[in-house]
Formats: C-alpha cells, sequence, structure tokens
C-alpha cells in the first residue's frame, strides 16, 4: 500500500462554540492530541509519534498526519473499524481510545470523532449513535487478590500509587491513599512485594485494571536450614528399608514400572 494521510478530527461544540483551530479550550486540545498520538502509536508504538509532523486543519478540529509508509498494524485495525463497531480485534491501545471516545460521545451529542484516509471507502464517525464495543466489554468483575511483584516506581506529586512488575514481565499500576505509602517504614523500591489489592478482572482476558492498594502483606520467604535438615534425616530414617523407593510407590498406586 502506498503511504497514506490519516486524518482524526475532533468536532466539539460543547463548550458554547465549535472548536476549530482558531479557538480551543487548552484542556481539550491536550486530550485530544494525546489520544490522537496514542492512536497512530499503538501498543507497538509502530509509529513514531514524537517526530511524525501533522498539520491541524479545520474539521472542526483536525489533526493530518505525513504520509505513513510503514504502519500495518494501524491501516488493519482501520480498515477493521470500516467492517463493524466491534473492537476486540483492535490493538490494545487503539481499543482504549475508541471506547474513551465512545463514553465522552454518547455523554454529550455536542462531541464526535471521524476517522479518514485515502485507502477508506468512508469515514469511521464515533457519536452519540454509535455503539463501538468489546464483546468482552462487561466481563469487568470486582475482585481483592494478593500479587507479587518488584515495586518499580512508589508515590506521585500529585496521585499516589504503585508500578508493580509481575512475574509474566506485564506491569501494573496500583493507585493508594497517601497516608499508607507515607506512614509505611519499609523501603519496597526495586524489591519483591506481595500486595493486598483491589481491582477489576476480565473473567475473560485475566487482566487486571483499575487497581487499589489495601495494604502490603509481609514477604519474606527463607529457608530454615536446621528444620530443612531434620526432615531430610527423619525421611531418610523412613525409607532405610525400602530398596526401590520408585516400585514401592507404583505398587502402593496399583500401577507397574
Amino acid at each position: 500500500m502506498e503511504a497514506q494521510r490519516i486524518t482524526i478530527a475532533l468536532i466539539d461544540r460543547s463548550g458554547g462554540f465549535e472548536a476549530t483551530p482558531d479557538r480551543v479550550r487548552l484542556g481539550d486540545l491536550a486530550e485530544f492530541s494525546t489520544d490522537v498520538a496514542t492512536f497512530l502509536r499503538g501498543e507497538d508504538k509502530e509509529v513514531d509519534t514524537k517526530t511524525l509532523e501533522v498539520a491541524v486543519r479545520n474539521g472542526s478540529l483536525a489533526i493530518e498526519t505525513t504520509p505513513l509508509s510503514s504502519a500495518p498494524g494501524l491501516f488493519r485495525d482501520l480498515r477493521a473499524l470500516l467492517g463493524g463497531e466491534l473492537l476486540d480485534e483492535l490493538d490494545a491501545k487503539r481499543r482504549e481510545v475508541m471506547e474513551r471516545w465512545q463514553k465522552a460521545a454518547r455523554q454529550s451529542r455536542q462531541l464526535a470523532y471521524r476517522i479518514s484516509a485515502p485507502f477508506m471507502e468512508r469515514s469511521v464517525v464515533i457519536n452519540s449513535e454509535s455503539d463501538y464495543h468489546a464483546d468482552d466489554a462487561d466481563q469487568w468483575v470486582q475482585v481483592e487478590r494478593y500479587i507479587r511483584g518488584e515495586i518499580q516506581d512508589l508515590g506521585g506529586s500529585t496521585k499516589a500509587n504503585a508500578h508493580v512488575k509481575l512475574p509474566d514481565g506485564r506491569t501494573l499500576k496500583v493507585t493508594a491513599e497517601r497516608e499508607v505509602l507515607r506512614d509505611d517504614t519499609v523501603n519496597r523500591l526495586y524489591k519483591l512485594a506481595m500486595l493486598r489489592i483491589k481491582a477489576e478482572y476480565n473473567v475473560l482476558t485475566r487482566e487486571l485494571r483499575n487497581a487499589r492498594l489495601v495494604e502490603f502483606v509481609e514477604y519474606a520467604p527463607k529457608v530454615d536450614e536446621d528444620e530443612l535438615t531434620r526432615m531430610t534425616r527423619r525421611g531418610a530414617s523412613a525409607w532405610k528399608d525400602v530398596g526401590d523407593a520408585t516400585a514401592w510407590v507404583d505398587e502402593l498406586r496399583g500401577g507397574t514400572r
């Protein structure tokens, strides 16, 4: 496919005027720009949005990229959006943006979003009448559980939270009350920790989101060498008259080797 310009437009009259390149609320502009960058970049970061050049167009407020020649995931997702309103197959980051835009558009009929490109037979429009959603959108349940991981970041100037690297390599952000972190006397940074959290759990994907810290649980696994030695000796004594331990266990199970 030849290089494509992607245009993503914000249509917003919720402030009592139509948002345009000449007049837009700063907060709306910042939020929209962030969402556009996230949507283009995707989870795989196939578009370098830091160096990407864009033009700001009317329509009401539209961001148009320079031609993109190597973004197969983005092009695939745009085609998927033309095929229906289910978001399950979309890149995770693009899906989050679409869900956020759909929620915002439902809350105000004066707000909409439009995505277009030359190779698309029509624009994708997110407004109060559309219903972009994921099939598993209602599969989130409230849970309370224990998680273990390495604390990679702790604190925050405005919102207190902890970033926990889980055993599978993913990082989970856990919000916390400032008092809980302030009163904690243990230095947990870059150390394994056990946390008791409340969160939303997706029963299909097994993802956790909107996690909140209940408490840190002391987690210091260690081996009592003396106890281990004592148990080893007891086991050796108990099994000393058994010539072939494997055969003995098989016989107990009623099987043969």
